[in-house]
């Protein structure tokens, strides 16, 4: 059967559906009558929706939990503009066979293919000590499987299935031009960084089966912190690593969030430092305020408030520059 995806749901508003949905939440309580009911978030890769079970007991629907898969069938209704769900079947239903990508959206890129433009791109290090500390993660099997797959945020900017490791290339691609363009930096050091700046999303986050959620380790010490830790072990396996600069790869990840409001624990203090914060910013931005321009449900020029960024976004241009003719400017120009 297909998939009646959430963000569809109000074209069939009044019809009865089944599909399969992902529970984020689950809430119970009693109505003003005395009766039970049991309310689920449901959710797709496409959005969130409320469901309502009238009438039921929340000790029936012990399967029906945070992350589980459920069956349902139900009639969709609009409450305050917004499609609802009254459940009228559910039930449980087993992960195997499940298609995630009903859940998770995915890059437009391929892993594999990103990870060896990666890998060519770090390739011009050349330095014995920074080489070998890239080599080190390069060699942890298990490390390069998760960042093939991991999401780059829960939530914010590059939130999907090999979202980290686009992010990640797409910082050492912007580092390279950076180090280019100000000579004055150290190259080596910088891409070895923009590397190894957001490896701990790898602790901090887990994203199987079918959704994105923090760890215990990733809510309590957070990635920035994971990743210096990471950084230190793969260190510890490299003889006679000099101690100045292992303190240096570990300030600029410390510090590449910019300031203690952010999760940095410390500013950055060198160059480099400064630079990677100003390229990490850049690119987790546009890429988060370009994912909500194509979510943005709304009809016309403006999306949406951005509780984050606090503003409305222009989605529509107030002019199309292909319209624009030459010769039309040069003769406004000449007074013809």
């Amino acid at each position: 059967m297909e998939h009646i995806w959430i963000k569809d749901l109000p074209a069939h508003q009044g019809s009865l559906i089944e599909g399969i949905y992902l529970v984020k939440e689950r809430t119970h309580g009693i109505t003003k009558t005395g009766d039970p009911y049991v309310g689920l978030l449901l959710g797709d890769k496409t959005g969130e929706v409320d469901a309502k079970l009238w009438g039921c007991s929340p000790d029936k629907l012990g399967f029906a939990t945070k992350d589980n898969l459920v069956w349902v069938r139900s009639e969709v209704s609009m409450y305050k503009d917004k499609p609802q769900l009254k459940v009228i079947e559910l039930a449980p239903k087993d992960i195997d066979r499940i298609d995630s990508s009903i859940f998770l959206d995915c890059s437009k890129r391929d892993p594999e293919e990103m990870f060896l433009e990666l890998k060519h791109k770090l390739s011009v290090i050349k330095g014995p000590y920074l080489r070998a500390l890239v080599e080190e993660f390069f060699k942890d099997g298990q490390l390069v499987k998760d960042l093939k797959e991991a999401p780059g945020s829960k939530a914010l900017h590059h939130s999907y299935l090999g979202g980290l490791l686009e992010h990640t290339l797409q910082v050492v691609n912007l580092a390279e031009i950076v180090a280019d363009l100000y000579p004055f930096l150290d190259k080596e050091l910088l891409l070895t960084c923009s590397f190894l700046h957001d490896l701990g999303k790898l602790k901090e986050l887990t994203w199987r089966p079918f959704s994105i959620a923090y760890t215990d380790e990733g809510r309590l010490l957070g990635h920035i912190v994971l990743g210096a830790e990471m950084v230190d072990q793969k260190i510890r396996l490299i003889n006679n690593f000099p101690e100045g600069l292992k303190i240096t790869i570990k300030h600029i990840i410390l510090s590449h969030h910019g300031s203690l409001e952010f999760g940095s624990p410390k500013r950055p203090k060198n160059l480099e430092a400064i630079a990677l914060n100003l390229i990490d910013d850049m690119d987790a931005k546009l890429n988060a305020v370009k994912g909500f321009l194509e979510k943005d449900p709304l009809q016309g020029r403006w999306t949406e408030y951005h509780r984050l960024f606090e503003r409305f976004f222009l989605k529509l241009p107030l002019y199309e520059t292909n319209n624009l003719q030459g010769d039309d400017l040069t003769q406004d120009l000449n007074g013809e």
